[in-house]
Formats: structure tokens, C-alpha cells, sequence
């Protein structure tokens, strides 16, 4: 990988997990550090990298950059999807965009 830390790892959750386990493990690790709760007793770093870790698994578009950075450095290929067209105009037959999960009629 490059200089970028290990985001999943900080969080404690899978590289394939969810934005609501995300989120949930994001709230569970800042009630348990945070310097409010604790006294202050965890390195000030810590807290930093947790925050970090959330702000880029959180958005679509960061989470997105970040595996396709770490499949290149771990030297994997990025799963792409290819769709067929169904008439029209032909176009590219490859999807390059990542999936919006949360996109859809019930947003």
C-alpha cells in the first residue's frame, strides 16, 4: 500500500462492511476514546486516525479511491461489471463507475 493507513483496520470492520456497520463501529470506538469519556488516557493520535478512517469510508466516492488504491497495492485488479447494451446507441461496454447502494427511489 502506499503511505495510507489501514482504514478497516482502525474501525475493526471488514473492507467489504456496510455504511451502517461503519457508522456503528465509528460511534462505538470514539465513545470509548474520546478524551471526555476516558480522562484522556488515549494517545492523541488515536482518535485522529479513527476520525480519519470515518471520514473516507463514509463517502461513496473516497471509500471508492481508497480500495482501488489499496487493490493496486496489494496488486489485485478492481472487479468491474460489464454491461451489455440493450439497442440504441452502442456505447462503452464497460461500467467504470463505482455502485451507489443508497441511491434509489427510496432516498
Amino acid at each position: 500500500m502506499t503511505n495510507n493507513p489501514d482504514y478497516y483496520a482502525i474501525l475493526r470492520v471488514r473492507p467489504h462492511a456496510t455504511p451502517q456497520e461503519i457508522s456503528r463501529a465509528y460511534r462505538a470506538l470514539m465513545r470509548s476514546h474520546h478524551p471526555d469519556v476516558d480522562g484522556g488516557t488515549a494517545p492523541e493520535g488515536e482518535l485522529l486516525k479513527i476520525m480519519q478512517a470515518f471520514n473516507v469510508l463514509r463517502d461513496p466516492r473516497r471509500r471508492a479511491g481508497y480500495d482501488e488504491e489499496r487493490a493496486a497495492a496489494a496488486g489485485q485488479q478492481v472487479p468491474v461489471r460489464k454491461v451489455r447494451s440493450t439497442g440504441g446507441s452502442p456505447g462503452p461496454a464497460i461500467r467504470v463507475t463505482p455502485v451507489r447502494w443508497e441511491s434509489g427511489p427510496w432516498s
